[in-house]
């Protein structure tokens, strides 16, 4: 085998090394999104399950900062996805179940936090800052209201400071 012939199978050799090296990166990449575990419950009808598809939506995952349960992969997320789904073949109704999610877990786990001494700020905040703004808006509008009557004598003033050209 000639020295030419050793240096073309060499880079042969690394080509192939390359490319495969590729493919191993890519499905590093690209596989583990089809091992997550997809939470299939059985439900006796289907308003059972549109029910629990509307819970694990307005439920926050506790561990995740804001993804709902049906959009979590997360350990806890799973945990509470079957709690619901126990809880639905109970026989529970939704207010129980979003009122035991919010005894567990606080506020936090609804999206729609309930108006209570903690969340007064977060439900009159936004109010507030509208009213201040408001009024903010209005003392500078009639300030400047104030600013645009001048007298007759202030305008002929002025009028004689420009050089004498009276406006109409």
């Amino acid at each position: 085998m000639t020295v030419r012939q050793m240096t073309v199978s060499a880079m042969t050799v690394r080509k192939q090394i390359t490319q495969a090296l590729v493919i191993v990166l890519m499905s590093a990449f690209v596989l583990p999104g089809t091992y997550a575990a997809i939470d299939a419950y059985p439900f006796p009808d289907e308003a059972l399950a549109k029910r629990y598809d509307g819970l694990i939506a307005e439920l926050r995952c506790p561990q995740c900062l804001n993804t709902n349960l049906a959009g979590s992969d997360a350990m806890i997320a799973q945990d509470l996805r079957r709690e619901v789904h126990s809880m639905l073949l109970a026989g529970k109704t939704d207010d129980e179940i979003l009122n035991f999610m919010h005894e567990r877990y606080g506020d936090f786990i609804l999206y729609d936090p309930r108006m209570s001494m903690n969340t007064i700020v977060l439900w009159l905040g936004p109010l507030v800052f509208f009213l201040i703004a408001a009024f903010v808006m209005f003392r500078l509008m009639s300030r400047r209201r104030v600013a645009e009557k001048i007298t007759d004598e202030e305008q002929h003033r002025l009028t004689e400071l420009l050089g004498g050209k009276e406006s109409p």
